[in-house]
């Protein structure tokens, strides 16, 4: 009896480390994929509208608008488009380090322009909430 309980046993903790061990790889391999998928590039701004208030025709005003990338990748920015030519976009040409800062900075010329001014950028980027739109606004006044 004890030479067929011996072999049941042994027969046992083999049908146990077939089934248990790939079983264990699988779960090992989920929780290693579930940590290290990465998460896209995010950009938070810290602001998205911007008011220079009252302005002089031919003032040139400049506003940074700050952000974040709260994400797990490096975040690049490709590409901005404004409405017109009195509107100038510089931003990070470099990519933003996750949980880095960086600001895009809009400068704009109103030589060209009077009353109530509204403009908007769209930036377009890797980031996986884009194209990120910011706007400003101003109101131009004669020149004295």
């Amino acid at each position: 009896m004890t030479g067929r309980m011996n072999i049941r046993l042994t027969h046992m903790k083999t049908i146990f480390r077939i089934a248990l061990i790939p079983s264990l790889g699988i779960m090992l391999a989920s929780l290693i994929t579930a940590f290290t998928v990465a998460q896209p590039a995010e950009m938070k701004l810290d602001d998205t509208k911007h008011n220079f208030g009252f302005i002089r025709q031919g003032d040139v005003v400049s506003h940074e608008f700050t952000f974040t990338n709260t994400g797990n990748e490096p975040l690049i920015i490709s590409n901005t488009e404004v409405e017109c030519t009195c509107t100038t976009v510089d931003f990070p040409r470099q990519p933003v380090m996750p949980g880095a800062k960086g600001a895009i900075k809009v400068t704009f010329d109103s030589k060209s322009t009077l009353d109530r001014q509204e403009r908007t950028v769209i930036i377009t980027s890797n980031a996986k909430n884009q194209p990120v739109t910011v706007t400003f606004k101003a109101v131009v006044l004669k020149k004295k």
